[in-house]
């Protein structure tokens, strides 16, 4: 309990400090990989029914996936343990009992870029509710940091919007890396492709198709317009294959904000028609409602056997640079 008190205290003067000009911190870099996060707490408490409540919630499988994936990897340390060895960690989670119930987010406190969440319950079943009660916004947290974080790395250099056809043509922009090369741009569809190993590969593609109906803009044609620009642009080995949303996985649609405009997230399952091949795609159909269309943004990765969470977190990174003039 004392050692959450204090890293409290530490907390708000990390902060306060960071508050005046005259004073610019340097910070020491943060370490661990991305959809990582340590969690601060009594190991008692980790393994008994704080920790269930906490699993359900940082551990939850990402969905689209072909194999269940947890959000996080997740490392668990005892207050007494939290020394300068774990400190630098990009993404922290304290959680312990107080005397005050309180929900606390700092950023880069003992490195940089860091997000530190400290959560505190006066009794074990105020400290849940306050977990549950904030249960979304500590996922979104450190998702968006992260976010932060892929895109920081992986765009220092990208391939110059203003010299794809079809981003050109079409007036909107993704920050596409350097890294992945071009498969086609004809003005009205983007490929682009990054190679990991063996036959192994991201991809990333957008189009935009005009609004028809009140359909379109609330995202219920989103499938029958994905396998209609895979049958047009993206064909199989064999003859009448071509890429469309798998028939037997229904996928996963949320209404989002992109770019300051109503869209769609979807996250599911891509296969090639005919042909034994699938795996994960994640979407963003945005309303552009002043130039009456909508703007097709996505990323899928074809990876078999292989681990592909971090693969598409690196294409929603990349997807969620969209600009739309």
């Amino acid at each position: 309990m004392k050692k959450i008190a204090v890293l409290l205290v530490a907390i708000a003067l990390f902060i306060s400090c960071g508050d005046s000009s005259n004073n610019k911190k340097v910070y020491k870099e943060a370490n661990g990989r991305i959809n990582t996060l340590l969690v601060v707490m009594k190991n008692s408490e980790w393994q008994g029914e704080l920790g269930d409540v906490l699993r359900k919630i940082i551990a939850e499988p990402v969905l689209g996936l072909p194999q269940p994936e947890a959000q996080f990897e997740v490392t668990q340390v005892p207050p007494d343990n939290f020394g300068s060895m774990f400190r630098a960690t990009r993404s922290i989670l304290n959680v312990g009992i107080g005397k005050e119930n309180s929900y606390n987010v700092a950023t880069n406190v003992y490195a940089a870029p860091q997000k530190i969440i400290t959560i505190i319950g006066k009794t074990k079943e105020e400290l849940i509710a306050q977990i549950q009660e904030n249960s979304k916004k500590i996922v979104s947290t450190f998702k968006e940091a992260d976010i932060k974080t892929v895109q920081n790395k992986t765009l220092k250099k990208y391939w110059d919007p203003t010299k794809i056809e079809t981003f050109n043509k079409l007036g909107y922009s993704l920050k596409i890396p350097k890294t992945y090369r071009i498969v086609e741009d004809n003005g009205e569809f983007v490929w682009y492709r990054y190679h990991l190993n063996g036959d192994n590969s991201m991809e990333l593609i957008s189009y935009t198709v005009p609004i028809t109906s009140e359909d379109d803009e609330n995202g219920n044609n989103i499938v029958a317009i994905r396998d209609a620009m895979g049958k047009k642009y993206i064909p199989g080995e064999l003859e009448g294959s071509y890429l469309m949303t798998e028939e037997a996985y229904s996928p996963h649609v949320f209404e989002v904000e992109l770019d300051g405009k109503k869209a769609f997230e979807t996250r599911g399952k891509w296969e090639v028609k005919n042909v034994f091949m699938a795996g994960p795609f994640l979407s963003y159909t945005v309303v552009d409602k002043a130039n009456n269309r909508l703007v097709i943004v996505e990323g899928l990765t074809y990876a078999p056997s292989i681990n592909k969470r971090d693969y598409m977190f690196e294409l929603e990174a990349i997807l969620k640079t969209l600009k739309i003039d």
